[in-house]
């Protein structure tokens, strides 16, 4: 069981609503609190608050350094922890897009990712989640930043919903350039990741086709934590309620037969969700012996 939202679950315990790594430095007390409740709730893999601090967020949004912001955020989740789960260094994709669709080059992003892995990995977390990606391009440069550390790698990506230009639904799964759910996989065979899936997007029910055609096309590990609600830092709140707390968990709680292994909540979701969503997985594992 993994985590829920880190960002809109701190927003919503936020005074001030700024990029949520400022929280490391600025009100590491609340860091704390959400790790707190995770743990409680029965989450086993704890995700630090470090999604975007990369070198180009964090000169943009502060006079802080990233061996500050991540190291930090690390370092709240391993004194938090203690040791009684895993702590993972979460990496989101940079803003922007590579060249040629945007103007951020591929040694740049290298540069960035492993600057931000680098000062994460000095902490000593048990994992790496590469998370919320929509570029497998971006993700893959991440990843081989990742795999200079001897921990395990997680990778997810975001797809996308609705419907095509056509006005039809996709028949395949498809991040916003164009990848499907086999390019994503091969690319991780290839680098040897050890494990892959989808998060944020879209919420459950959307989300588990996506979940069953990667584990028709892989029997790698898969992750699935989709959404309960979207980011709404704009206008005050943290996160539109899309979904109750319990038919979130009864919604997601199908991926268990779908073939993941690592499953949790992204937007919208907090403790409140990953326990009631943890207490219908184990009750369902206990039920079937």
């Amino acid at each position: 069981m993994m985590d829920g939202a880190v960002g809109t679950s701190l927003w919503e315990k936020a005074e001030k609503k700024v990029s949520v790594w400022h929280y490391n430095i600025e009100e590491p007390k609340i860091v704390a609190e959400l790790h707190s409740e995770y743990l409680a709730a029965g989450s086993q893999i704890i995700l630090a608050n470090t999604f975007a601090a990369n070198g180009a967020e964090v000169a943009r949004d502060s006079s802080y350094t990233v061996r500050q912001v991540v190291g930090t955020g690390v370092r709240i989740a391993k004194e938090t922890i203690n040791g009684k789960a895993k702590v993972g260094l979460a990496i989101g994709p940079l803003t922007g897009l590579l060249k040629p669709f945007g103007e951020i080059t591929a040694d740049r992003a290298k540069e960035l990712f492993e600057e931000q892995i680098g000062c994460g990995m000095e902490e000593g977390p048990d994992l790496i989640y590469i998370q919320t990606f929509m570029d497998l391009e971006m993700m893959k440069i991440a990843i081989r930043a990742a795999k200079h550390y001897d921990v395990p790698v997680l990778c997810s990506m975001s797809f996308m919903g609705g419907v095509n230009a056509a006005g039809k639904k996709p028949k395949k799964a498809h991040t916003m350039m164009g990848n499907s759910v086999k390019d994503i996989v091969d690319a991780a065979v290839e680098l040897k990741v050890d494990a892959i899936g989808i998060n944020c997007s879209m919420g459950p029910v959307d989300a588990l086709p996506v979940l069953r055609e990667y584990r028709e096309t892989t029997d790698l590990p898969l992750v699935f934590k989709p959404n309960a609600g979207k980011p709404k830092m704009g206008d005050g709140q943290a996160a539109g309620a899309e979904f109750d707390i319990e038919t979130f968990a009864d919604d997601v709680l199908p991926a268990v037969d779908a073939g993941a292994t690592y499953i949790g909540g992204c937007c919208g979701s907090n403790p409140a969700y990953i326990k009631r969503l943890a207490e219908k997985v184990r009750a369902k594992l206990e039920a079937e012996g």
